[in-house]
């Protein structure tokens, strides 16, 4: 492994590597931030841009911010795209079509808030609250604890959604089901309270998250590849965990693989803390270790802080990735996504990789309402 800075991040991010029937010219994907930029749920020319500029910025593959399934209650604003529509499916058909002329590869991810959402909200006001138990996150009994309907529908709607995606030409599609959103609430003991086949131990919590995988996988072709993207942290539950043990993981994990995922997106606020004692091993090294699965890491690449001390007023500022080689160099796992970094500069890569690092441009709160 070559010594020269420049050269050993070029050895290690730009090695190629394939997902399922799609390959991939670097390690470095484009992770999903939330913008509301898409007035009426419909993306427009200047998501395409934003788009395309991190394509045309080297970028191994980008992931959409989360796009709302078909669902009523799916959404909790006017502004967050859909995945679901003739208006908003052919916003998303031009902006997979700028992605790949500048060479570049794009899953939209898949979401539904789940109790999250506020009741009254757009896009459609009427819809209820629902998940598991109809518990929020603060543990009150606020929303609908949903049927079996809810949930038949709920899964049909994701694998709608996917075989959209692949109809309109994109590359592979992720299933949100983290942040304490409506998949999580299911795999999460504290909203999750049910006594059925749905509840219960972690194979049962799972069950939901699987069923979606599943449909989803019986709704595109077998080399279309599914990311699903988990995290034990939650909004304002930054303790919560999903999975106690390595051994609850694996459990977790195994389902959604034997259900049709590829990829373990694991979300993790800091990269480069470990998720278990007795080991240095993240939450994607042990993603990557139990399921034999590829995993992709993320949290605070390239910066000082954390997103949460970002938007608190603390200026993020311009740091080295020694650490996520080192980590990368031993295959702790495959693929690292990249967020506020690749916010602040589109060309975060390329800088990186032509050694111009004094050239990378920080992030901070002001530019989110700017990027286009």
């Amino acid at each position: 492994m070559p010594t020269n800075p420049v050269e050993r991040a070029k050895d290690i991010l730009a090695r190629p590597f394939s997902l399922g029937g799609l390959s991939l010219p670097n390690r470095v994907v484009m992770a999903p931030m939330t913008r509301e930029f898409s007035p009426g749920g419909v993306p427009g020319e200047d998501v395409a841009r934003y788009y395309a500029r991190r394509a045309a910025g080297g970028v191994g593959l980008i992931i959409t911010e989360g796009t709302y399934v078909g669902h009523d209650s799916a959404g909790n604003s006017a502004r967050v795209p859909h995945f679901y529509g003739d208006e908003a499916l052919a916003g998303w058909s031009a902006v997979a079509d700028a992605v790949h002329q500048e060479g570049g590869r794009i899953m939209p991810q898949l979401w539904h808030v789940g109790m999250d959402r506020t009741a009254g909200n757009p896009p459609v006001p009427g819809a209820p609250r629902i998940g598991p138990s109809g518990i929020a996150l603060d543990g009150t009994r606020s929303g609908h604890a949903m049927t079996q309907a809810d949930i038949d529908n709920v899964v049909a709607a994701y694998a709608s959604a996917a075989a959209a995606a692949e109809a309109l030409g994109f590359d592979g599609v992720e299933i949100h089901g983290g942040h304490g959103y409506l998949i999580d609430q299911f795999l999460w003991s504290h909203t999750n309270r049910r006594t059925d086949g749905y509840g219960g131990d972690v194979a049962g919590r799972t069950r939901f998250a699987a069923e979606i995988v599943a449909a989803c996988r019986a709704a595109v072709s077998d080399e279309f590849p599914i990311s699903f993207r988990l995290s034990q942290w939650k909004v304002n539950h930054y303790q919560a965990r999903i999975a106690e043990t390595p051994q609850e993981l694996e459990t977790l994990l195994g389902l959604l693989a034997e259900a049709g995922a590829d990829v373990f997106h694991c979300s993790t606020r800091r990269f480069h803390l470990p998720e278990f004692e007795g080991s240095d091993l993240n939450l994607a090294g042990w993603a990557k270790k139990v399921s034999g699965k590829p995993a992709i890491s993320v949290g605070s690449v390239g910066l000082s802080n954390e997103f949460l001390q970002v938007f608190q007023g603390e200026q993020a500022r311009v740091t080295g990735i020694e650490e996520l080689l080192d980590r990368m160099e031993r295959d702790e796992f495959d693929l690292v996504a990249v967020g506020r970094a690749l916010l602040g500069d589109p060309e975060w890569l390329t800088k990186i990789l032509s050694g111009r690092h004094d050239e990378l441009n920080p992030f901070h709160v002001g530019l989110v309402g700017s990027l286009h």
